[in-house]
């Protein structure tokens, strides 16, 4: 949302002309909003630079963040006060963060995300028939985890490289051992033992068809990622582990046999139709068997930012509508078994990758380049302080087939 260059000294003037408009009229805007703003609600001071020395403190007290302003464009985007312009002119470079990002990120509804285009855009993908709205998905998560595994490598963990959340015995216990407790916990839930076999959807890095191969269980995966598919085919061939790796979507996945149990690990956000992928799970399942489910979710299907549907998860994926999840299953031949409360969980777990994501900075601006990075950092602490604030929420739960 916000980018920032050094720390702020209350009084410094900040003058400079960008095309015709200057960073006092900026530093005006953002002094309005800023009383308006922290008349209702706690408000977090910051500052505000043009050439990366003391800046002009907006608010009291010692600046969290500073804002450099490095473009006419960054200016303009601060004067509008509109999230999205901001967040753009971050992932350009018009703008720059340091300090505290995830106090920044905190303050996200500081401004405007209004942009009705952007939000009809998202439900295009709902009115497609069935296999042309596959056909969506497919270039949609490819938008986002069709990169080089190795980008994904510098900042999830480095035992299972699992990209959902962690289950924390404390809040500074290691990342791999969060990611391990989570892995069996998910299999202990299912009930599976040697010689069951799991359909897993979304495979992501391999880490929990690896984690049940090991133990003797039988998994397919599935991936709608090239990059994905190329990764796991070529790991569990050196591990020499019986995993198969299928590219194809869940509703369009015909077994040949019914499996034990289903595991989706953060990927109901890309399966907004809970009615047609509850009922993809019943004609995969044996009769008695499990569904193991994590995912994030909101209270509002609108509450996605306009920055997260365009540069993060395009199309019609979304967060858990949890509220409306329970309604189809309560419709399903499913039981609930169980539901747990995620979110400090997921907050944990994204604030430790992002702080790799900043440690692994070097590295990643010089094999893949700085916009990338930028990408998933705003990305990264974006979703730390959204759970940290509770503006995002995350589940796990348990399904039966009776």
């Amino acid at each position: 949302m916000l980018s920032v260059a050094g720390s702020g000294t209350a009084g410094a003037a900040v003058g400079v002309t960008f095309g015709n408009v200057t960073t006092t009229d900026v530093r005006g805007v953002l002094e309005r909003r800023y009383r308006s703003y922290a008349a209702g609600r706690p408000a977090t001071p910051f500052a505000i630079t043009s050439d990366g020395g003391p800046g002009h403190v907006i608010g009291a007290g010692e600046p969290a963040f500073t804002i450099t302003v490095a473009d006419a464009r960054g200016a303009r985007a601060l004067a509008s006060l509109d999230q999205f312009g901001v967040a753009v002119s971050y992932l350009r470079g018009w703008l720059d963060v340091d300090g505290d990002v995830a106090a920044a990120l905190r303050m996200r509804d500081f401004f405007t995300d209004l942009h009705p285009l952007a939000w009809a855009a998202r439900f295009a993908p709902a009115l497609l028939r069935p296999g042309r709205r596959q056909a969506a998905d497919d270039r949609d998560i490819a938008h986002h985890y069709d990169e080089d595994p190795d980008f994904f490598l510098t900042f999830l963990d480095t035992r299972h490289r699992c990209y959902t959340e962690g289950v924390f015995a404390a809040d500074d216990e290691p990342l791999e051992d969060a990611v391990t407790r989570k892995l069996d916990l998910a299999l202990t839930a299912i009930g599976v033992g040697p010689g069951d076999h799991v359909l897993e959807v979304g495979g992501g890095w391999g880490a929990f068809a690896e984690h049940a191969a090991r133990r003797g269980i039988n998994v397919t995966t599935l991936t709608l990622s090239v990059e994905s598919e190329r990764f796991l085919n070529s790991l569990f061939e050196r591990e020499g582990l019986e995993v198969r790796v299928i590219r194809e979507h869940l509703l369009g996945h015909t077994p040949d046999r019914r499996y034990d149990a289903v595991v989706n690990m953060g990927v109901t956000e890309h399966l907004p139709d809970y009615r047609r992928t509850l009922r993809a799970y019943a004609r995969a399942l044996r009769p008695g068997g499990r569904v193991y489910c994590d995912a994030l979710a909101m209270r509002r299907k609108h509450s996605a930012s306009t920055f997260m549907k365009r540069y993060i998860y395009p199309g019609s994926s979304t967060p858990l509508l949890l509220h409306q999840y329970l309604r189809h299953v309560a419709r399903s031949p499913f039981e609930l078994l169980s539901i747990a409360d995620d979110r400090h969980n997921y907050h944990l777990t994204c604030r430790e990758w992002a702080r790799r994501l900043d440690a692994a900075r070097d590295e990643i601006v010089q094999r893949w380049g700085d916009p990338l990075y930028r990408r998933f950092r705003l990305f990264l602490w974006g979703s730390a302080a959204g759970f940290d604030t509770g503006l995002v929420q995350a589940y796990r739960w348990v399904l039966h087939l009776p």
